[in-house]
């Protein structure tokens, strides 16, 4: 048997062809595959099983290697390992794995004891189940009830249950179908709020109160604007349940009900208005905002007296918005406050006094990095708990003393098998779109990778709705580093590394400046010697698949091979039916196309409508049979499309994981075969 991978001689699996015409705004498209959107069909289960089977036949040579990959990743992780304990109310919590344990173990200790109580165990509760997940916990106000949610499917639609942590007892209120994460206890500790999903859509849009015992819920809120989504948090003051409702760059609006009051009604803090985004947080008796009123693109922060929320004219400017720098978030405390802002694609924490107004800046020391506000439940502290790591740090946890500026390291994560980060190196680079843009790369590679040109190159990117891929550090690309490869980070228009401005020419009717953004920053990576011109290769998943899907199509010779994870590639098809979970929410992301012009710029990039007789690179695509956010369709469909029309002989796979959804595998060894798989495709490509 050879020694890599080639696919000569094994049949590839061929999906029948059956012509299915839409029709829009006159123009008829021809969608040959549309029939393998019947998820509980049998003959399109066969097909992706066929699919699994040619793949495993055709990767069979680096069985080994996908092994040793496996091990090697799965061999950095401490088994037995436990997170820095944060304190609320009168326990510690943290979270930890036992050794061979797939999923967390939730625990906590009385504030001055040592006394462990273990609260749920993910080991126990996902006996018997191919996937699991627990989505949201919630403690009782008394300390003595925890809410928590359960997905089994991997759909992403929680089953809602109550442990009194007294007794240990799992009592009888248990609520099907609810959003993840998006739970609220009353102060009584006998009533909560949950979010219920609309199963046709999978869109969070009824906000119910429970009471223990109780047969019927309340509807306390609903959202009849299904472009729209919503969800519902207990603000840190206690005082107050926010439901939040958010049409992505176009509006929110926030609903309070007093958390004292299990029978309160909500209250609009201020009705959603075309084109104002805002959040809010509640200290002592006003309310701050984080808001774009007014222009304020890049967003400012504004304070406003309990009673006074809704009037506009009373609130006052705290920060104003800075063209320079993008106002990301806050943590407030009872003596400061914590902005975490973003300048020139970097974080920032800017801690500022309450009464005296003295701020300052946290150092973070190294060229690209990511840090992040952590769990800080207790207002009445002077310590910051936030999280940091680059690409040659671990992730760590930091308090930072914000009245003495000292800054302690609690715990760096333990990555075993010998790493030392002096063994690599990390930079910040910046590429010249061009159409002129500056665009950040962040790359990453073990010290001895020689960057004249020769090595291989993995470059990942996302761009979309605004998220931003940080710098960040994976002991699992080691893997690759340390097989010569350059690790590469492209922070493309789309997302808001540099701004809102920066989510706003990668998105609608500029959506193709992410593209091409990703395929400058490739070309340049070559020209700089980071990388030999036919050793490049990409990866990215969801929105990043659509990423992958459309410079395939723009310019599949810049790219040995790609990787395209749960990707959406069926762009106009989906953004046409409502029906399917989250269409609706997204038209400002991709457009309506029932408006003609969005319409044709959208078939204009869909990678799945832009398949063409040409050589395309060699290609791995993954999908979940009950993925919730891309339909395992839009992958199948576009391999299928692909494997007729290229004119060439590179490899083309599709792995479906048929008892997982977007985020593939749940547990944590269990999603490293994925990620070996991934790895194995781009190694052994980079031996030829």
């Amino acid at each position: 048997m050879a020694s890599s991978i080639t696919g000569q001689g094994i049949a590839a699996p061929v999906a029948k062809k059956v012509p299915f015409p839409i029709e829009t705004h006159g123009h008829t498209r021809v969608d040959e595959y549309y029939w393998l959107n019947q998820r509980e069909d049998e003959e399109v289960l066969s097909y992706l099983r066929a699919e699994n089977e040619y793949l495993e036949q055709v990767m069979s040579p680096l069985k080994e290697l996908r092994e040793e990959l496996f091990e090697e990743m799965k061999g950095r992780i401490k088994e037995d390992d436990e997170s820095v304990p944060y304190k609320e109310g009168s326990y510690m919590y943290f979270t930890k794995f036992v050794k061979g344990g797939e999923y967390p173990v939730y625990c906590r200790k009385k504030v001055g004891t040592e006394v462990e109580e273990i609260l749920l165990d993910g080991n126990a509760l996902a006996e018997g189940h191919s996937y699991f997940h627990v989505g949201g916990m919630e403690i009782s106000d008394d300390e003595q009830l925890l809410l928590f949610a359960v997905d089994t499917v991997g759909r992403r639609n929680y089953t809602a249950k109550v442990k009194n942590l007294v007794t240990g007892e799992i009592l009888s209120d248990e609520i099907p179908e609810t959003e993840g994460g998006n739970y609220a206890w009353a102060a009584d500790s006998k009533t909560f709020y949950y979010v219920k999903k609309d199963q046709q859509t999978l869109l969070g849009n009824r906000v119910y109160r429970h009471q223990l015992g109780n047969q019927e819920d309340e509807l306390v809120y609903e959202e009849k604007d299904n472009q729209y989504y919503m969800g519902i948090f207990r603000m840190k003051s206690k005082k107050y349940i926010a439901i939040g409702s958010e049409h992505i760059g176009v509006a929110s609006e926030f609903q309070l009900l007093r958390a004292d009051d299990p029978q309160a009604k909500p209250v609009t803090f201020l009705p959603r208005g075309n084109r104002h985004e805002y959040s809010i947080e509640h200290f002592e008796d006003k309310f701050y905002i984080r808001t774009n009123l007014n222009g304020a693109e890049n967003f400012a922060l504004m304070q406003v007296k309990e009673e006074k929320h809704a009037d506009i004219a009373a609130w006052e400017m705290v920060i104003p918005s800075r063209e320079e720098v993008f106002f990301e978030g806050l943590e407030l405390f009872k003596e400061f406050m914590v902005v975490q802002e973003r300048k020139e694609g970097l974080i920032q924490m800017r801690i500022i006094h309450h009464r005296t107004g003295e701020e300052h800046y946290v150092d973070f020391g190294e060229p690209a990095y990511t840090a992040f506000i952590s769990i800080n439940p207790e207002f009445d502290t002077t310590v910051l708990r936030y999280g940091y790591t680059s690409m040659t740090t671990p992730r760590s946890t930091y308090d930072y003393h914000m009245d003495t500026r000292e800054k302690v390291l609690l715990k760096e994560q333990e990555v075993l098998g010998g790493f030392d980060k002096e063994d690599y190196v990390s930079e910040r680079i910046f590429v010249t779109a061009r159409d002129g843009a500056k665009v950040p790369v962040s790359i990453v590679y073990k010290k001895d990778t020689p960057l004249n040109g020769t090595s291989p190159l993995l470059q990942y990117a996302y761009g979309s709705y605004g998220a931003t891929m940080d710098a960040s550090f994976s002991p699992s690309r080691l893997s690759l580093l340390n097989r010569g490869f350059v690790y590469a980070i492209a922070h493309i228009r789309g997302g808001l590394e540099m701004g809102r401005q920066w989510y706003e020419q990668g998105r609608m009717m500029q959506k193709k400046n992410t593209f091409y953004d990703f395929i400058d920053c490739s070309k340049a990576l070559v020209a700089l010697g980071y990388a030999a011109k036919d050793k490049v290769f990409a990866m990215g998943g969801s929105a990043g698949g659509l990423l992958m899907g459309a410079v395939m199509n723009l310019a599949p010779e810049v790219y040995k091979g790609v990787v395209a994870a749960v990707p959406f590639v069926d762009v106009v098809t989906t953004m046409l039916d409502e029906s399917i979970p989250l269409t609706t929410g997204e038209f400002e992301e991709w457009g309506n196309p029932k408006n003609e012009d969005s319409y044709w710029y959208m078939l204009s990039y869909s990678p799945y409508d832009n398949v063409e007789e040409k050589a395309y690179p060699n290609t791995l695509v993954t999908t979940g049979l009950h993925d919730s956010q891309v339909q395992y369709w839009e992958p199948a469909k576009w391999v299928a499309k692909l494997r007729d029309k290229k004119t060439d002989d590179n490899l083309l796979l599709l792995f479906t994981d048929m008892s997982a959804g977007h985020g593939g595998a749940s547990g944590r060894f269990e999603a490293l075969k994925t990620l070996a798989l991934e790895y194995a495709f781009v190694v052994d490509l980079a031996k030829k």
